[in-house]
């Protein structure tokens, strides 16, 4: 966590600005823009979404050798896809949601299980987009993506991976 806190959320346009702080160019500028960082890109820029960070996590839990898995999950809404990406490893026969890049989240929490930790991680996300219990959430759990993966690129490699029914 403490080589995370060094990390900002966002992602940088062409010029080296930060556009966390502009929603109108985030959203204009997301698809032209962003790419998946590599762990050590990432360490370098010290700005990247949670799709970054989660690979930088998985870099330092593997180089740890603590076993690790990352999760996607994301609203369908056709103009609008909300999603986040999370770190959950085991230990101890727990399991724990290591989350740094949603900050009311941030932070490592514990579960006797790993669909308990699944449930609540889901839970959360409905809650923060005000999305109903009936709504189209998708959740997989994935492998380590390729580097520089565009934004659509990125959905269409996690569309390949397990699907988690919950």
């Amino acid at each position: 966590m403490n080589i995370m806190e060094g990390i900002q959320y966002g992602f940088k346009d062409k010029m080296g600005n930060n556009l966390i702080d502009d929603e109108n160019e985030w959203n204009n500028e997301f698809n032209n823009f962003y790419y998946l960082q590599s762990a050590s890109e990432l360490l370098k820029s010290k700005c990247g979404i949670c799709w970054d960070q989660v690979e930088l996590e998985r870099y330092l839990f593997n180089q740890n050798n603590i076993k690790c898995k990352t999760y996607f999950i994301f609203l369908d809404g056709k103009d609008y896809l909300p999603s986040h990406t999370f770190l959950v490893y085991i230990c101890n026969n727990k399991y724990y949601w290591f989350e740094h890049s949603w900050t009311e989240y941030k932070g490592i929490h514990k579960y006797n299980s790993e669909i308990d930790l699944l449930n609540d991680v889901k839970e959360k996300f409905q809650k923060e987009h005000y999305i109903l219990k009936n709504a189209n959430i998708y959740l997989y759990e994935n492998e380590k993506p390729k580097s520089h993966l565009r934004s659509n690129e990125f959905y269409k490699y996690i569309e390949n991976q397990k699907r988690i029914y919950l």
